[in-house]
Formats: C-alpha cells, sequence, structure tokens
C-alpha cells in the first residue's frame, strides 16, 4: 500500500451549534403544558385526511420513531397519543435570528448552515478567550437563560470534527474532540455516522469489509479512491480527522429545481401528485449528481389562466430523498386549496436552503 503525507491543520477553533428539536422546542418552551410530551410538528393527519409532513418533533416523540420528513400519518401511527402542532416558521425565523445575536457578541466568522445549525470559527474572537471550550459554553448559556432553549454544541480543529461532536451527546451536550483524541474518536464511528455516507456508499462500503473508521483509516486510499473517486481520498482524510474547509460567512444562494407545462391540463388532484413524485425524482436525481442537502422545499403551480401560486416549507432537517421532497410538495398542495375547476398548466419542485459546503451523498451506482 502505498502511503501518503497528510497534512492536518490543527490550528483552527471550531464551534458547530445544533438547537435540540428547535421547533418543537420554542412550541413547548411557549406553552409549558407541553413540556415531557411527544410532541410533531405538522399538521394533524385526523384533521387532513391523513397528508401532512412532519418537520421536526420533540425528544419524547422520537422515542417512538417518529423522525423529520415522515408522513403525519405514519408519526400517528407510531404514536396516536402524540400531539400534532402546525408549524409556526416565522416564529421559527425570528428565534433563529435571536440565536444568531447570541453567536455574534463571540465572533463574526458564522457559518449558518440551516436555521437551526450553525459553524462558529473562534479562533480569533470577540472576547479574547483562548479557549473555545469556554465559548460554547458560554453561549449554550446564553441562548438557555435568555431564550428558554437548549443546543448541543461540539468543539474541535475542524468544522467536520465539530459537527460529528454536536451529534455525540443530545440533548444539551457538548463534546470536544482534541487533535491527540480524533484518529481513536473517529475510529470507533460506525461508517453510517460519516456525514456524507449515504445508504448507498454504506453498503458498497461494507461490500469492502468496511464497517468502522478504523476500517477506512486502514484501508488503503487508492483502493477507496478507485472505488470512489475523489470522494474516496476525502473520506480517507475525514477518518483521519483531515478536513480543510473554512467557515463561510457568505454564499451565493442556491436552489435545484425541475418545472414541467403540460399541453394537456391536469385536472384530478391525485395526477397532480403524481407528477409531482415525478418532479420529485429529477429533483432528487440533481441533488445527487451534485452533492446537495437542502431544508426548504419550495412548490409552484400555475393554473390555465396563468395565475401562479408558490408556497414553501423550511424544515429543521435537510433532505435529498425523492420520497421524502415529494412528501413536502404534496403537502405543500394540500395548503393552497387547490382548484380542480382550472386545471394546471405547470408544476414545479424546488429545493434550496443547502450549507456552504456541498455535502456528498450516494455514490451513483
Amino acid at each position: 500500500m502505498l502511503t501518503f503525507p497528510l497534512i492536518n491543520d490543527i490550528s483552527r477553533k471550531i464551534i458547530h451549534i445544533d438547537m435540540d428539536a428547535f421547533f418543537a422546542s420554542v412550541e413547548i418552551r411557549d406553552n409549558p403544558s407541553l413540556k415531557g410530551k411527544p410532541v410533531v410538528i405538522a399538521r394533524s393527519p385526523l384533521q387532513t385526511g391523513g397528508r401532512g409532513v412532519v418537520s421536526t418533533c420533540s425528544y419524547e416523540a422520537r422515542a417512538f420513531g417518529i423522525h423529520s420528513a415522515m408522513s403525519a400519518k405514519e408519526a400517528y401511527d407510531l404514536c396516536p397519543q402524540a400531539i400534532f402542532i402546525s408549524g409556526n416558521y416565522e416564529k421559527y425565523r425570528a428565534v433563529s435570528e435571536q440565536v444568531r445575536e447570541i453567536f455574534r457578541r463571540y465572533t463574526d466568522e458564522i457559518e449558518a448552515a440551516s436555521i437551526d445549525e450553525a459553524y462558529l470559527d473562534v479562533t480569533e474572537n470577540k472576547i479574547g478567550s483562548t479557549s473555545a471550550i469556554k465559548i460554547a459554553k458560554l453561549i449554550q448559556h446564553d441562548i438557555f437563560v435568555e431564550l428558554g432553549l437548549t443546543c448541543s454544541a461540539g468543539v474541535s480543529y475542524n468544522k467536520f470534527l465539530a459537527k460529528i461532536a454536536s451529534d455525540y451527546e443530545k440533548p444539551h451536550g457538548l463534546t470536544v474532540i482534541m487533535p491527540k483524541d480524533a484518529k481513536k474518536f473517529l475510529a470507533d464511528l460506525p461508517v453510517e455516522k460519516f456525514h456524507g455516507v449515504g445508504k448507498a456508499t454504506e453498503m458498497k462500503l461494507h461490500e469492502m469489509g468496511i464497517f468502522t473508521g478504523a476500517d477506512i483509516q486502514a484501508a488503503d486510499p487508492l483502493v477507496l479512491a478507485e472505488r470512489f473517486g475523489l470522494y474516496g481520498w476525502k473520506l480517507f482524510q475525514k477518518a483521519n480527522g483531515i478536513h480543510d474547509s473554512a467557515v463561510v460567512t457568505s454564499r451565493q444562494r442556491k436552489s435545484v429545481g425541475k418545472e414541467k407545462t403540460y399541453g394537456k391540463l391536469l385536472y384530478q388532484i391525485e395526477d397532480v401528485k403524481q407528477e409531482l413524485i415525478n418532479l420529485s425524482e429529477r429533483v432528487a436525481d440533481s441533488l445527487k449528481k451534485h452533492h446537495l442537502k437542502g431544508d426548504t422545499v419550495v412548490l409552484k403551480l400555475r393554473y390555465s389562466d396563468f395565475r401562479t401560486l408558490t408556497k414553501r416549507k423550511k424544515l429543521s432537517e435537510k433532505l435529498s430523498e425523492a420520497e421524502a421532497l415529494a412528501l413536502v410538495a404534496q403537502d405543500l398542495l394540500e395548503e393552497i386549496d387547490y382548484d380542480d375547476t382550472l386545471g394546471v398548466r405547470l408544476l414545479g419542485v424546488t429545493l434550496t436552503g443547502f450549507g456552504a459546503e456541498e455535502l456528498r451523498l450516494d455514490m451513483p451506482d
């Protein structure tokens, strides 16, 4: 096996903050009677005829197997006693900005990955502290005391490790990965815990006898590169604690969308739903090609009289799968009070809300 020099920049101090069950936590904070109960942010399927999609849910609901982008009906089947609440996204955006204001007390080097998570570079910071751990604790304290919410924090010397760390202990956790501990920490992780490893990549790694970070560390990087292209080399680097992506404080907004104009108008709502599935599959193909995940779905519908409607939904977690995308698009269709007498001339499905760094999803078959 050929060896490669692995140059690792351990000079930076990066914090990843992830709000705990953000949308649900805001609702519980504003209505304390919900505390300790399974709360699901979605329209109740009992009121929608089984339609709807979960934006997020409390940890009590997650204990029943409920998760983001699941259909509301499936969530109800898993936990009939769950409390369903329609999302108030303007409120969540306002609270998210309050969280950002707390971040800005400590650094301006902030990369918002989504409405409820962000990377902070505190190598140089506004309070002159040499300890990223201290700053992470101060941020957690400020968010809890001032906003009545909890967050989990990961601290390390790069974004990849900080993100891994923030997921390690939730809710209200603080995990630190020091440079000397990084390889051991990663060695114990299953490959599916490496952000960017999707189901297809996981299966292919398993076929190669690679199940943990230690297996990736021991693999021949040339073999990984031959099997997975450039991503194989990057995965080898990450397993060895190397990730040089900087915190990006500004970026151009990106989106992936597909539209179709219909010569024969669509009238039946079931036909429209089927077309949304088809469009979602095309969007998912593009997302896979460009290695992207997003957290905001946009539906566009144009009637035969050229009246055009758009509706969007922001989720608490990023998605890229066709099925999840279609569920959200169909849920948005229900929200626009569809008129089946006019006929649909055009449909469009778009996903936006990407992080600054393109994420590797499943490898192409």
